[in-house]
């Protein structure tokens, strides 16, 4: 429909006398502009069932934990599966336990599934949990759990739910 005319091009630099492969036409200002689409946001990292690690786990990302750690994880969203088991602290944005946890867990949101097993202390901005969970330790709601720094009572907690 419409043809870029030879009449608004600049004037030809000396090397244009070779021939030159066909470029398509792009404004200027296209060349100082980046395109900022959002970035699509990684898959989670999921440590299977038959992995055994000993050390800590840290990402800005999501962590799917289906076998065994020991040692501590900080993550965005951590997933625990109903086969997993966690021994140490865990630090996440989201915390999803649906397997096994000793030690303490900080998290912004807390859900402990049905299925859930918690041996230690539990610092939530929110937190849900379903009958049948087993926890043992204590619960303290604080506005910025993540920041490690007491500033409420801990309630008890015990038993089944």
């Amino acid at each position: 429909m419409f043809s870029k005319s030879k009449i608004n091009d600049p004037a030809p630099k000396p090397d244009d006398a070779k021939p030159a492969a066909p470029e398509t036409p792009r404004p200027a200002a296209q060349s100082d502009f980046k395109p900022t689409a959002p970035k699509a946001k990684p898959a989670a990292s999921v440590l299977s069932s038959d992995l055994h690690i000993t050390g800590n786990l840290k990402t800005t990302g999501d962590i799917q934990v289906e076998g065994t750690v020991e040692g501590d994880i900080r993550a965005h969203l951590l997933t625990v599966g109903e086969s997993a088991t966690i021994k140490g602290e865990v630090v996440a944005d989201d915390v999803v336990v649906n397997g096994r946890i000793v030690g303490r867990v900080r998290g912004l949101k807390v859900r402990l599934t049905a299925t859930a097993r918690v041996e230690g202390d539990i610092i939530h901005k929110t937190i849900a949990i379903e009958s049948g969970a087993h926890f043992e330790g204590s619960v303290q709601r604080q506005d910025d759990p993540l920041s490690g720094k007491s500033k409420t009572a801990p309630q008890q907690g015990g038993g089944q739910g």
